[in-house]
């Protein structure tokens, strides 16, 4: 991969990390927001506040699996390896990369890796 390339995706990467972080700290704020108002409210309301929480907290854990991604990507990125699938070790089209910056897997290892899970 050229350097280039390379520097053009550790910038998006670092663009989605800052996107992410700031995502989970205001969703935290939400959660805070919402616990803190509970008592004030009836049933009916507690009971959609504990649906809003586990909304967040769901999307939360979402979003630390992609932080994490998004880490191990910038990781191949310093250590050379970033654009290499981690299957079959060949080369991950750039098309691939644009659209997920931290693909792991060329496109056939991951519709296959996909079919085993459905199974």
């Amino acid at each position: 991969m050229d350097r280039a390339f390379l520097d053009q995706m550790k910038e998006k990467l670092l663009e989605m990390k800052r996107d992410i972080l700031m995502n989970l700290a205001q969703e935290n704020e939400e959660l805070e927001e919402l616990i803190s108002n509970e008592n004030e409210k009836d049933l009916v309301d507690i009971a959609a506040n504990d649906l809003d929480r586990r909304i967040l907290n769901s999307l939360e854990g979402h979003e630390l699996r992609r932080l994490n991604q998004i880490d191990a990507a910038l990781a191949r990125i310093e250590n050379g390896k970033y654009g290499y699938c981690l299957k079959d070790g060949k080369p991950i089209p750039r098309e691939r990369l644009e659209a997920i910056p931290y693909a792991l897997y060329c496109l056939d290892c991951q519709k296959e890796l996909e079919r085993k899970q459905r199974l």
